[in-house]
Formats: structure tokens, C-alpha cells, sequence
């Protein structure tokens, strides 16, 4: 079955850099394209950053633009967000995500924490 397993997260000051890793199994994962999504406490889940199957093309919230990269290593079948310039409401847990015959699918998440 599908499986997303993100890590990476944690707590660093403002101004901090973190890289988040997605470790995708259970599906072709250079037919997909793959995102990455945060939600903050009392908020809706938003859309971060989305790459397409082979690493062409990338999407980037406003909020993000600038400081957040994202990537995928289809030999290892990982998709990883780099985060620069890190600010307080950055402070979300951070999920991976894929579609596809109309379903989605999610990891467990991983907190990332903004703070001095």
C-alpha cells in the first residue's frame, strides 16, 4: 500500500534552516507528481510547494516563495523540502503528499517548530 513517511523535523531559531525528507513506497513514484503541505494549530491545512514526476517544473505558496525549495530524488523515491529564512509562522507540522485515481495520500507528519 502507499506509504509516506516524512522526518527531518524539529525546532531552530528564526532566520534557521531545516530540510524536510519524504520516503515514498507502495507506488511508481516518477509517475507522480508530489507535495508538500503544512497546517498550523487552529488553521486550515495549506498547500506549500509541489514539484512535477521528474523534477521540471515547481509550484510555490506566496507565503514561501524565496526561502523554500523543493526536490525529489526519484532513484531513491524521495521528495525533500528545503527551508531557509525560517520564520515563527512557519511553526506547522509539515505533511507529504500524493494523488491519484481520484484519492489522496499522507503521511504521518513532522513538526517543525520556529522559535527562539
Amino acid at each position: 500500500q502507499v506509504q509516506l513517511v516524512e522526518s527531518g523535523g524539529g525546532l531552530v531559531q528564526p532566520g534557521g534552516s531545516l530540510t524536510l525528507s519524504c520516503a515514498a513506497s507502495g507506488f511508481t513514484f516518477n509517475t507522480k507528481a508530489m507535495s508538500w503541505y503544512r497546517q498550523a494549530p487552529g488553521k486550515e491545512r495549506e498547500l506549500v510547494a509541489t514539484i512535477s514526476r521528474f523534477g521540471s517544473s515547481t509550484n510555490y505558496a506566496d507565503s514561501v516563495k524565496g526561502r523554500f525549495t523543493i526536490s525529489r530524488d526519484n532513484g531513491k523515491n524521495t521528495v525533500y523540502l528545503q527551508m531557509n529564512s525560517l520564520k515563527p509562522e512557519d511553526t506547522a507540522v509539515y505533511y507529504c503528499n500524493t494523488a491519484f485515481y481520484g484519492k489522496d495520500y499522507w503521511g504521518q507528519g513532522t513538526q517543525v517548530t520556529v522559535s527562539s
